[in-house]
């Protein structure tokens, strides 16, 4: 019995801490929170701007977006970010390994609980395969054009 009424104790415990953190969702609101490259020419870096709005009552600060990788550069703003107000933080991908990738930054509000993840994706095609494909683009039939 007192295995039982500790377990639901603890069990309670967890829920309502968890219950009271706050998400960096509810004072920071991105546009999207993935980006898809497509197909890009290995060795010719690709950034992406990830826009964001500050929904909070209150200035927000962006205390850190750490990459999950060296390939992966984020840069964000170092002033706070008054109430309603937009900023950006950019994404820069060094497209230097050919292949598929997924890569993820994850962004810490100052005084937030939990972070929000912002995920790049794409493919990184060496030279030769990136202009084959781009050959390969450009003979697909265009769509005609709809006249008035």
């Amino acid at each position: 019995m007192k295995k039982a009424f500790l377990f639901l104790s603890a069990l309670a415990l967890s829920v309502t801490i968890f219950a009271q953190q706050k998400k960096a969702e509810e004072v920071v609101k991105f546009k999207e929170l993935t980006w898809d490259f497509g197909k890009i020419k290995q060795g010719v870096p690709a950034t992406h701007n990830f826009a964001f709005a500050n929904i909070s009552d209150a200035p927000v600060v962006i205390e850190s977006a750490i990459p999950s990788c060296g390939c992966t550069t984020p840069v964000k703003p170092e002033a706070p970010i008054a109430k309603g107000q937009s900023d950006k933080i950019i994404a820069g991908f060094n497209a230097a390994a050919a292949g598929p990738f997924n890569k993820t930054i994850t962004v810490k509000v100052a005084g937030i609980d939990l972070p929000v993840q912002l995920k790049i994706v794409g493919e990184v095609l060496t030279a030769d395969a990136y202009t084959k494909y781009q050959a390969d683009k450009d003979q697909q039939p265009k769509p005609a054009k709809s006249g008035n």
